[in-house]
Order: C-alpha cells, then sequence, then structure tokens
C-alpha cells in the first residue's frame, strides 16, 4: 500500500523560456513530449501547448523582436498533466470564452481541458490547462481487497 501511494503522488516539474519566433514550436513540441512520456494524454498535452505557444508568438508582444514566451508543466503522475504558457504582453482581456471559436487553439482548449483559466498581471498573461488522466489510468491509493 505505501508504495503505491508513493506513485500515485510523485510529481515532476519542468519551465523553459522559448525565443518568441515561430521555428520555436517544434522545439517546445519535442521537449513536453519527452518530459510527459508515455502518459495516457501526452497528446493533449502536446497540442494544447503548441497552441498557447503559437498564440504568444502570434497575438502577444513575444512575437515582436527580442520577444519570449514561458513554458511551464507539471505532471501528477497517475493524476493528471498541468500545462501553461506566459506571454510578455497584449490588449488581450484574458476572456477565453470569448476568444474561442471553432476550429482555433482556444476553443479547442476549452473543449479537451479538465479545467483552464488565464492569469492576467498587467498586459501579460498565463494561459494555462489541466488535463486529467482517464479514470482507468488512476493509480489506487489502497488495494481493492482492503476496502470495505
Amino acid at each position: 500500500m505505501y508504495e503505491q501511494a508513493i506513485l500515485a503522488t510523485r510529481q515532476q516539474s519542468w519551465e523553459q523560456a522559448y525565443p518568441g519566433t515561430a521555428d520555436q514550436l517544434r522545439h517546445v513540441r519535442g521537449a513536453i513530449r519527452d518530459f510527459f512520456g508515455s502518459c495516457p494524454v501526452v497528446d493533449d498535452a502536446v497540442y494544447l501547448l503548441s497552441e498557447l505557444c503559437g498564440n504568444a508568438v502570434v497575438h502577444t508582444d513575444s512575437g515582436k523582436a527580442g520577444g519570449t514566451f514561458t513554458v511551464r508543466a507539471n505532471h501528477l503522475i497517475g493524476h493528471h498533466v498541468q500545462g501553461e504558457v506566459e506571454d510578455q504582453g497584449s490588449d488581450w482581456n484574458g476572456d477565453l470564452s470569448a476568444s474561442a471559436a471553432p476550429p482555433h487553439g482556444l476553443f479547442l482548449l476549452l473543449s479537451l481541458a479538465s479545467a483552464c483559466g488565464v492569469r492576467q498581471t498587467g498586459r501579460t498573461h498565463v494561459v494555462w490547462f489541466r488535463l486529467d488522466y482517464p479514470d482507468k489510468h488512476l493509480i489506487p491509493l489502497t488495494r481493492p481487497e482492503a476496502r470495505t
């Protein structure tokens, strides 16, 4: 039982800043795929982070000369992954629902994520999401025979 509890709460974190150019998106995708490994939501996580990075490059000051964006990822093994992208600012009001139109990235973010949102400080935005593992992949904290 103790060993299962450790596996269920093992957490990994990763963060990297990138130049605000479109050619960096392939580097983000590769790094994220390596970080999340074979978790059951890796494809969705790679896709969503790539979309958010693309938005930072195209729609914010991150895409201007000398701009950067920062990608952060957390993985609670056996439970969920989280991802976020921090840009260098824009006039966007941070309203995901109003900005999400099919088939664009923010629409897919709202469709795929278990939870998502925006933290805003001045003109800077951090767009984040969480993807829960499907139930069949959860690691139990106790053995089934120990339940009453």
